[in-house]
């Protein structure tokens, strides 16, 4: 029998590395951010924005977007003067702000994860079982817990590709906090994939593990991804949108 899918699809990507044997300073973080869209939306007036800021800026839509490469100017970005970059991340926050989607983001404090682990869990896989069990309460909710729905994630290298994908299908068999197999299936793209979801998926990462380190400092991307989030009955964010560990 044919697999139904579902409604809604989710593009993942991160912020900092996984490695626990060296911990920047400077960013002790690693975040995984999950982008919930509904299809018809994704493909109705996301895509189509960003491709048009694209074409608006650069002349043709073939540049992949990283958020490195925007804040330290590298490739399509080093060409830009700084009226004409500001002016496309300010595009780009607008088409953040108007989309409709759902954010749901993991942050692991990497030190903290040291100091209190004898054996602390790998980074990335933590994140992923955590993101897991989030994204299906969403989705439950949106009546979709029982239709296929696809988690797309960007490539980090072969060995640490499959190692993600053993994990991953380890947590959607059934060793997740509803200890249930879990109707999620999971596919890894290339970085060179033009994937607008993807794109803004690397975009989110970063000012959330910004807001977190520096709670205090200004972060115009947050004030837009805080309407994102995922939030409880009580209105909080917080263990729904949002999951700190430890």
């Amino acid at each position: 029998m044919a697999a139904t899918y579902s409604d809604y699809i989710v593009y993942v990507d991160e912020s900092g590395d996984h490695s626990l044997e060296s911990v920047n300073p400077q960013y002790p973080l690693f975040v995984l951010s999950f982008c919930i869209f509904r299809k018809d939306a994704y493909a109705r007036t996301m895509t189509p924005a960003v491709r048009k800021r694209k074409f608006d800026t650069f002349g043709h839509d073939m540049v992949v977007l990283h958020e490195i490469d925007i804040r330290k100017k590298k490739g399509a970005f080093a060409k830009l003067g700084k009226e004409a970059r500001e002016a496309f991340l300010d595009s780009l926050t607008d088409i953040i702000d108007t989309e409709d989607f759902k954010l749901i983001a993991v942050v692991i404090d990497k030190t903290k994860l040291k100091a209190r682990y004898a054996t602390p869990g790998h980074p990335y896989h933590l994140a992923m079982e955590f993101g897991l069990e989030r994204i299906y309460r969403y989705l439950k909710n949106m009546g979709q817990d029982d239709r296929l729905t696809h988690l797309i994630c960007e490539a980090c290298g072969a060995r640490e590709d499959a190692e993600l994908e053993l994990e991953f299908r380890r947590i959607r068999d059934g060793s997740n906090f509803f200890h249930k197999p879990l109707p999620f299936e999971l596919m890894i793209a290339d970085k060179r994939t033009n994937s607008e979801g993807l794109q803004l998926a690397d975009l989110t990462a970063r000012p959330i593990g910004l807001s977190v380190l520096r709670p205090g400092q200004k972060n115009r991307a947050l004030a837009v991804l805080e309407e994102k989030f995922c939030r409880g009955e009580n209105g909080r964010k917080e263990e729904v949108g949002l999951k700190l560990f430890p």
